[in-house]
Order: C-alpha cells, then structure tokens, then sequence
C-alpha cells in the first residue's frame, strides 16, 4: 500500500518521497506532448503541426481548469483522510465522480459544436481551420477521459499516494507514442489519427485506473448517487475559484506572448524554446506544491497546526536548494539547453540571454507554488485566485511590458523575473498575516451533518 498518513512522521522525509513522483509523472506529461509534435511535425509537416499547436491552445485553456478544480478535490479529500472521517471521504468521492462526469459531458458537447467557432475566434490561419476542427471536436469527444485520469491521480495523492498515478500516466504515454504513427501514417488518418490516438491513450489509462483502483480497494469508491445540496455547494464554492487559478495563468501568459510578439520573429522563436525550458525547469517547485497542498491538508483536517507550518519550511527549504541548483546549471548551459529546441542564430541569443536572465529569479517563483499550495489546503481558494490575479495582471504582465519599454527584449525576462519577487513577498505576507488558518471546511459539514441528525 502506498498511502501515507502525513499527520505523524518525519516530515522532511515525507515531503520528499512524496513528491519524487510527482514530478517524474508531470515529465512523462511533458515528455506526452512533445510525442505528439514530434510525430505529428514529422509525419503530416508544418502546417498540421501549427494546428496541433493553436487546438492545444483550447485544451491547454481546458485542462487548467480541470487542473484547478482537482486542486479543489486534494483539499477536500486530503482534509476528510486527516481527520479519519472514512464517510465524508467516501461521499465526497461520489460526489466529485458525479459532478465531473456532468461538467465534462457538458464540455465535451458544448465544445464539440463550438470547435470551429472558438478556433475562429483565435484568429487560426484559414489554411489550418479545417486541420485544428477536426483535432479539437475529437479531442472534445474524449474529454471525459482527460478529466478521469487526472481524477484518479488526484484523489490518490489527497490519500498520500504519489507512486500509483505513475503507472496511469506511463501508460497513457507509451500507448501514445506507439498509436500516433499508426494512426497517422499506417492507417492514413492524418491529423486525426492524432487525436484518436491521444483520447485512445487517455481512454484505456482512466479504464486502467479504475479496474485497478476497484480491484486493490486503494480508493473508497460507493455506487454513484446524487450528491447533497452541502456537498455540491461545497465542491463548486472551492471548485469554481480554483478552476478559475488556472484560467487566470494561462490567460496571462497569452498577454505575456503579446508582449513578446512585438520584438517579431526572432524573439517569439527564443521564448518558445525558453517556454519549453519553462515547463521542464518548474516541474520541481509545481511537484513540491501539490505535495504540501496534499500534506498540509490531511493535518489541517487532525487539527495538527505545528506541522502545518513545518512543512511550509522545510517545503521552502526544499524548494530553495533545488530550484538554485536547476538554475544555476540552466544559467551556465543557456546557450547548448536553448539549441535543443532551434538553431537561428538570433533566436538563440535571445532565449539564451532570457534563461540567463530569469534563471536567478526561477526560486522566487517556486516559493510562491509552496506558499500558496499550503494555504489552498486550508481551502483559501479564493485568496489563491486572488493572488494569481495580482501576480499576472498587477505584477506580471504589466512589468514585462514597462520593462520591455525600457530595456528592450531583455525587458522581458527582467519584468517577469521582479515579478516573481514581489509575488513571492506577497504570497509570505498572506501565508503570516492572511486568516487561511480560520476557513473551517470539514468541521462545518460536520457541524451541518450533526444539525440534520
């Protein structure tokens, strides 16, 4: 049994163990997406790619969402797990299995009939619009699988389980990357062998998920039912804010790309390599940030205060020595990191001159992804939203564009880089002088259920 009880215990050793896997799971998330570019860029050229890219623009839009209402069901559960109350654990399983499958359903219908509309919307190039449709509706179609997995995963890392979702994900990510050419090429579908192949992977790993989770006992599922009008409450009132988290994030780094955009080609080609470092370097500070969330949770719930603020230290501490290690390399290795992705010698100096420049700023913005997974445990969604909102739209992208007027392109990674420091310095001022600590979600369902009895 992998599930770890984090209200006892050596907590610089938990925190540890328990997010390794994490991020060795979001690399194969990573490592999923670019297999598909690279199949797809090799197998169909340019032009198919540009459409991958500009749908997952709507998926990415999508799965953040689905990323954010997740966050919503680690606190929830993980708060159930801490205090031991098996029953509010089990009702709010069905509950979320309930409203998830509704909500995605939903989407997946919505979206399917809006896909070329909102593609349109986006500005795609008339000569991909009919590429990206048919990519996006079958991605639409299989969206409850996108949503399942991701599910499973979450509510076992809220019961202190981080190995299992590997194995999900591990085989999400090889069926892919064995389904893609034979989808495209071999039986000559072309881009929608693509996303049959993607829903396909993620269908069989959910399926995978389920038949495992129901045959091991791991997750305390219950016949489906309607869940209570507390329980639903509960869900879309943390549910909603958190969703929107994510929503916020990724509509402020397509402002960012505005930004970038205006310095032409060169620079928008050293930012999109850069943005692929991104993705590999923060790995370890977003894994270190679901895992406080998940512990800080589970002691919330025992009422366990003293480790709370334990593991928001050693999460800090943890996050300081490996975010200054990962950047120091990447500042040291700019130049040969950024090569990997393009070798135009103008965007290579810019992105290279980026990664040199933000790389010192990279632990401030793990500090910010600790802090604020530890109070999302306490279930201060809506603060956390508010905190997203000043750090891209008050911080982030107004700085980037002043110091992009001022510096330049290089303006770019300074602005966003000072962004990162006051984000972090707000973030520790909620974290000491914010009332997270007061929010009282599974003693209020209690007090509810005693009232009702």
């Amino acid at each position: 049994m992998n599930q770890h009880d984090f209200t006892k215990g050596n907590i610089m050793k938990q925190i540890w163990l328990f997010s390794l896997p994490m991020m060795l799971t979001n690399l194969l998330q990573v490592s999923y997406q670019l297999i598909d570019s690279l199949w797809v860029g090799n197998l169909l050229g340019a032009n198919s790619l540009g459409a991958i890219a500009v749908s997952s623009t709507v998926i990415f839009t999508i799965l953040s969402f689905i990323i954010g209402i997740n966050n919503a069901t680690l606190t929830i559960l993980s708060q159930h797990k801490g205090q031991g109350n098996e029953k509010g654990l089990k009702n709010y399983i069905n509950a979320f299995v309930v409203i998830l499958s509704i909500l995605s359903v939903c989407l997946g219908i919505i979206g399917y009939f809006l896909s070329e509309a909102i593609l349109t919307l986006l500005g795609t190039p008339a000569s991909m619009i009919a590429d990206a449709t048919a990519y996006l509706q079958i991605n639409f179609i299989g969206i409850l699988f996108l949503f399942g997995y991701n599910f499973i995963a979450t509510v076992l890392r809220a019961l202190g389980d981080s190995k299992t979702p590997i194995r999900y994900v591990m085989i999400a990510v090889i069926l892919n990357a064995i389904l893609d050419p034979i989808f495209i090429h071999v039986f000559g579908f072309g881009i929608e062998g693509a996303a049959y192949a993607t829903i396909l992977s993620q269908g069989i790993a959910f399926l995978y998920g389920i038949v495992d989770t129901l045959k091991r006992k791991i997750i305390p599922f219950i016949l489906p039912k309607l869940p209570t009008k507390e329980e639903a409450s509960q869900i879309l009132k943390l549910g909603i804010p958190s969703g929107l988290q994510m929503m916020v994030i990724s509509a402020g780094m397509m402002a960012i790309m505005s930004v970038v955009n205006s310095f032409g080609n060169d620079v928008v080609a050293g930012f999109s390599a850069a943005s692929r470092l991104d993705s590999l370097i923060m790995i370890p500070a977003m894994a270190l940030g679901t895992a406080v969330n998940s512990m800080a949770g589970q002691n919330i719930g025992a009422n366990k205060w003293d480790r709370v603020h334990q593991i928001a230290k050693y999460g800090v501490l943890f996050n300081l020595l490996i975010m200054i290690f990962i950047s120091s390399f990447i500042i040291l290795f700019a130049e040969m990191a950024i090569k990997l992705f393009i070798d135009e010698k103008d965007a290579v100096h810019f992105g290279m001159r980026y990664i040199q420049i933000i790389g010192f700023f990279y632990p401030f913005l793990g500090i910010n992804f600790i802090l604020n997974g530890i109070v999302r445990g306490a279930g201060a969604m809506f603060q956390v939203l508010v905190l997203n909102v000043i750090s891209f739209w008050i911080l982030r992208y107004p700085l980037t564009y002043l110091c992009s007027l001022w510096l330049g392109e290089n303006g770019i990674a300074v602005g966003m880089g000072l962004s990162f420091v006051i984000s972090s310095v707000i973030a520790f001022g909620y974290y000491k002088l914010g009332k997270w600590q007061e929010i009282q979600l599974v003693v209020e369902k209690e007090q509810k259920t005693s009232a009702q009895s």
